[in-house]
């Protein structure tokens, strides 16, 4: 391939493949529509029901699926095709995203009971999380037969940037639909994006599958995915760190509450505290594409999610909209260290006949935690109100990570050289 010749410390080695760009396009446009279909879901629901408990069980909805089905879609993706894999989970997400656009429009739900629409709400996010469960390992299997294998650290930095650049600007784009159109049109955007993703899917061509049938058993197919994380410590702890931190320290769910009841800043406002994480992270990436992390990455993603839990702690007791923002964008750009080091370590120690069923497992520790997070904070909400709930979660992250620094040596010796 015409990139393996490419300097490795050219920041754009990786974008200079033609398909892979498009598999940004795809990365961008997908979680711009997911990021923005999500937000104005919570903002519909916390405006039907003001109970801080029915925005954790949108998170519950996406997770309880993602979570089940994790092993059997890793197993499947290895044994597919993978570009024909992120088709037919753009296709999905063109389904569900139609149903929303109905479901929010005034002229087809009149008459239609309150609880009926929360049901049915819960239902199309429920498909969403059948179909997350395939598009993430989808996604991580497609991205390794793009490049070289010595590019796939700074292509997994653009993937990722890509990604960041969607989650900043589907919850701000959001926010400032809502004001604008209203929720209902505000949908449309959502499915004229994942429509540029499915467009730009087509322009892939398809890829050989390395799977080889090695005459397993079903449950050993599906386990081994879990036996490789287990086995390979660095990634386990990583995933285990980065998984309780974002169950614990995720105040996402809480922003619509603190968007109207606390600061009472309105949907722009929502928007802009929706985005400040992401654009917090985004900014990390881009510096890391220029100048990647090589010494000590262990002890710097155990700072980062340290920082990360003091973020979330100053956000919980603000009561400024410009200290909210500030400690949301400071989380974010720590964060993104963590995601970084995680998927860098992901790429490198996967086999390719294995990259479905790694990456589910990963999606198990780290992916579904946001959902799960965000019930946890709802229920949390209830019983100590917001404030409480995200200041707790704060507390929380701190103590996993020094907990992490006590007992996980292997964290601290982390060598990406190696």
């Amino acid at each position: 391939m015409e990139e393996a010749s490419v300097p490795r410390n050219d920041p754009y080695a990786s974008m200079r493949n033609v398909e892979f760009r498009y598999f940004l396009v795809i990365r961008f446009a997908t979680i711009f529509a997911l990021a923005m279909q999500f937000a104005i879901i919570e903002w519909k629901v916390y405006i039907l029901t003001r109970d801080p408990l029915n925005l954790g069980l949108i998170g519950l909805a996406e997770f309880i699926p993602a979570f089940c089905l994790a092993l059997f879609a890793g197993n499947i993706v290895d044994k597919k095709e993978k570009r024909g894999m992120v088709l037919k989970c753009l296709l999905g997400y063109v389904f569900v995203g139609t149903g929303l656009f109905l479901l929010t429009w005034d002229d087809v739900m009149r008459g239609v009971p309150q609880s009926w629409v929360l049901f049915m709400i819960y239902f199309f996010v429920c498909c969403g999380g059948i179909i997350r469960a395939f598009v993430s390992p989808s996604n991580f299997s497609l991205l390794g037969l793009l490049v070289p294998r010595e590019l796939y650290v700074n292509a997994t930095t653009w993937s990722t940037s890509a990604w960041q650049i969607g989650a900043i600007a589907g919850p701000a784009l959001g926010g400032l639909c809502i004001a604008a159109f209203g929720v209902h049109w505000s949908m449309l955007l959502v499915l004229g994006c994942i429509l540029v993703a499915l467009f730009c899917i087509l322009q892939i061509k398809r890829k050989p599958v390395h799977y080889k049938e090695m005459g397993e058993t079903v449950k050993e197919r599906l386990t081994k995915g879990l036996k490789f994380v287990w086995d390979t410590k660095v990634l386990l702890n990583a995933m285990t760190l980065d998984m309780f931190a974002v169950l614990f320290g995720g105040s996402v769910a809480m922003i619509t509450i603190y968007a109207n009841d606390i600061l009472k800043v309105g949907p722009e406002g929502f928007g802009a505290l929706r985005a400040a994480p992401a654009i917090g992270a985004f900014l990390t990436m881009m510096a890391l594409a220029y100048r990647p992390i090589v010494t000590k990455p262990g002890i710097k993603l155990l700072a980062a999610v340290f920082g990360f839990g003091l973020c979330i702690i100053v956000f919980g007791i603000s009561k400024n909209f410009i200290l909210s923002m500030a400690a949301l964008f400071g989380s974010g750009m720590l964060d993104g260290i963590s995601v970084i080091i995680r998927q860098t370590i992901l790429q490198l120690k996967t086999p390719d006949d294995m990259r479905g069923r790694v990456s589910s497992v990963s999606s198990i520790f780290v992916g579904s935690s946001n959902e799960l997070g965000s019930f946890e904070s709802g229920v949390a909400a209830r019983i100590m109100g917001p404030v409480g709930s995200v200041v707790f979660g704060g507390c929380m992250t701190l103590g996993i990570v020094i907990t992490t620094y006590i007992i996980s040596p292997a964290m601290r010796k982390l060598d990406l050289k190696a």
